[in-house]
């Protein structure tokens, strides 16, 4: 019995100072090293209040210790002891959280071609938004340069570049329908499997069907996809939610708002947009129909990506959700002024469906569906990386979700999709150290989630102020 605690000893160390350092050992160019403000091998985090991301009820006067990288120990102040070499960084009166995991983002923004909408990368503002506001670990939902996608995490990983890890997700899957000049669209099932294939051994890990893709576009993906243990995830509008999750989908975007599972005169592969949406604004909040559609996506095990900052009305909303304002390039700026005074009082639909929207999610989540959430800085280019993830959180508490069922959402669920939740996700003893501290008290007043102070990514610490003020007017530039 001896031997077999004195082993679990042995382990635990090793566990905690041998692997972890290879975490801890990443080399940083100077351009990233002076945005780091902790790097020590040793740091106790002293005295906080913790909303852990498990779901679990908040813990105050709380300390964290965290070794080469990973979270060594966890639990009341009073109990712990403090490391002799560790950084002591007082916390009293901050909250910590687990690094964001949000699924629905891009490195790209919203730049319209005259009368078109269009896209354009924005490798150097988006990684480091991303991360200063709280996200450790992003999904691109769609990419449109997917190979600059993956040079980006890849420099990410080399400590050239600032940012999250990134698991990226292939060209979209399209079909002809839209003009929009930087999407990938195909022409049949077969091109389909083909762009699974290029992109998966080019080291993708997800892809997204959009909106006129089609029942055969869907099988083809979800057959190659599927064969490498890869996921789909879809934006979609030719397709139902119910014939997606038939088919073999793994997460549907958007919440419910594109859901055309209502539209009494569907056709098999039609896209009808408005008509979808009116189905929606005539479906009772409380309807059977959705509560039935809701558990056959849960015995699907189909996961609900939550995206409601792009969603969220004009009507007395702030220009950009989540307060970056001054990330974007002035004569950008102007335009999404301009957009958002243009709609203002013009969206008493856009209301109506957002608040059904926030009843629909709580009666997915409530029931036991894998809800998770992400920021999409698109739209009409007021939603922007980094401000709009921590906007999201906002929204959803808002919503009815409570703090801790919130940043649940937006750590433990992203992770747990992401098949990572043994190693992100929660402040946990073994998991890395990716924890946001926030000056402030989120069950207080959730928009706290806005003082964001030191993101530690495997822990070494980010200054997310400096990082934000880093992108000042850059946003429509790079």
């Amino acid at each position: 019995m001896k031997f077999i605690k004195h082993a679990g000893k042995i382990f635990f160390t090793f566990l905690f100072f041998i692997i972890p350092f290879i975490i801890q050992a990443q080399h940083f160019e100077r351009s990233v090293a002076r945005y780091i403000t902790d790097s020590a091998k040793i740091i106790a985090l002293v005295d906080a209040k913790i909303i852990d991301g498990t779901g679990n009820p908040s813990k105050a006067h709380q300390s964290i210790i965290i070794i080469n990288g990973r979270i060594a120990e966890v639990g009341n102040a009073t109990n712990i002891t403090l490391p002799k070499d560790a950084k002591v960084i007082n916390c009293s009166g901050k909250t910590i959280i687990p690094g964001m995991v949000m699924l629905h983002e891009h490195l790209y923004y919203t730049m319209f071609m005259g009368q078109y909408f269009n896209l354009a990368e924005m490798p150097y503002s988006f990684p480091r938004m991303y991360l200063a506001g709280g996200a450790t670990t992003i999904r691109t939902a769609g990419s449109i340069e997917p190979q600059t996608d993956l040079a980006i995490k890849e420099m990410i990983s080399e400590g050239k570049l600032i940012g999250p890890d990134i698991d990226v997700t292939a060209p979209y899957i399209e079909r002809k329908g839209w003009d929009i000049p930087s999407l990938n669209l195909i022409k049949d099932s077969a091109e389909a499997a083909a762009t699974v294939k290029f992109w998966a051994d080019k080291g993708c890990t997800s892809f997204k069907m959009y909106v006129h893709a089609t029942r055969e576009d869907l099988i083809a993906v979800v057959r190659e996809a599927h064969k490498r243990k890869l996921k789909v995830t879809g934006h979609i509008g030719t397709l139902t939610y119910h014939e997606a999750a038939e088919l073999g989908i793994d997460d549907l975007e958007h919440g419910f708002f594109v859901s055309s599972d209502f539209d009494k005169e569907k056709k098999v592969n039609e896209n009808e947009f408005d008509r979808a949406t009116k189905a929606l604004l005539k479906l009772p909040v409380n309807s059977d129909e959705m509560k039935n559609l809701i558990r056959y996506l849960i015995n699907k095990n189909v996961a609900v990506t939550s995206t409601l900052a792009v969603f969220a009305p004009y009507t007395n909303s702030e220009v950009v959700p989540g307060g970056g304002d001054s990330a974007l390039l002035p004569e950008v700026a102007k335009m999404v002024t301009d957009r958002w005074k243009y709609y203002q009082h013009k969206d008493s639909d856009d209301i109506a469906l957002y608040k059904k929207e926030l009843v629909w999610e709580k009666q997915f989540f409530d029931a036991g569906g894998l809800l998770v959430c992400g920021t999409d800085p698109t739209g009409s280019g007021n939603i922007l990386a980094g401000y709009g993830s921590r906007k999201e959180i906002e929204l959803l508490v808002e919503g009815g979700f409570t703090v801790v069922q919130a940043i649940k959402i937006a750590t433990l669920n992203g992770a747990k999709y992401l098949d990572r939740d043994r190693m992100i996700g929660s402040v946990t003893a073994g998991k890395n150290a990716d924890l946001v501290l926030i000056d402030g008290d989120l069950e207080k007043d959730i928009r706290d989630i806005r003082k964001t102070e030191i993101i530690f990514k495997n822990g070494t610490g980010f200054n997310s102020k400096k990082i934000f003020d880093s992108v000042k007017g850059k946003v429509g530039l790079n």
